[in-house]
């Protein structure tokens, strides 16, 4: 993976403005199980860190998980990251769409194979839900293929719907996986 990233990140600006833009933090998660899915996910964090206005802040490592959904298919290489961003939700989704569109990511099958998948997980503490983006995630937090790199790199960040921590958010989740 990157060089370790520390837990202090600051954006630079690269335009001076009257009022400045806020800073957001952003957690993603990202996947990968066609080609070389270390890579690809390398590429996908290296093509966050070099876009205006977003720093990758954080990575976590990578996890190797069975697929949900859409069984029939290879199994997934997973991370998360926390990134800092100037950017409004609506302008990261696309930056996230356009590196997953670089990086061949093809969308056949509902939960199918893919080079690349980037999910927005957090965006601060908002909450949208519109017909091209949903924050948080609405899944995440049934999912340990999103919740055990989060909680490596944000135990303590509080999901903004449900009040708890991602921590507990994981903790709940194991506890569900290790009863079935």
């Amino acid at each position: 993976m990157e060089p370790d990233l520390k837990e202090s990140c600051t954006i630079s600006r690269s335009v001076p403005s009257i009022e400045p833009s806020p800073i957001f933090e952003v957690y993603v998660g990202l996947g990968s199980n066609i080609g070389d899915r270390k890579k690809n996910i390398e590429k996908a964090i290296q093509m966050l860190s070099d876009t205006p206005n977003v720093k990758v802040c954080r990575v976590a490592q990578l996890y190797e998980t069975a697929p949900v959904g859409y069984e029939a298919q290879p199994d997934f290489l997973n991370a998360a990251a926390k990134v800092e961003t100037t950017l409004k939700p609506g302008e990261f989704l696309a930056v996230c769409q356009s590196i997953e569109l670089r990086l061949k990511r093809v969308r056949k099958i509902r939960w199918g194979p893919r080079t690349i998948d980037i999910d927005i997980l957090l965006y601060n503490d908002l909450t949208i839900n519109t017909d091209v983006l949903t924050i948080p995630h609405p899944e995440m937090h049934e999912r340990e293929f999103v919740l055990k790199p989060l909680s490596e790199i944000a135990p303590k960040v509080i999901h903004p719907v449900n009040g708890k921590t991602i921590e507990q958010l994981y903790n709940e989740i194991q506890g569900q996986v290790h009863r079935t």
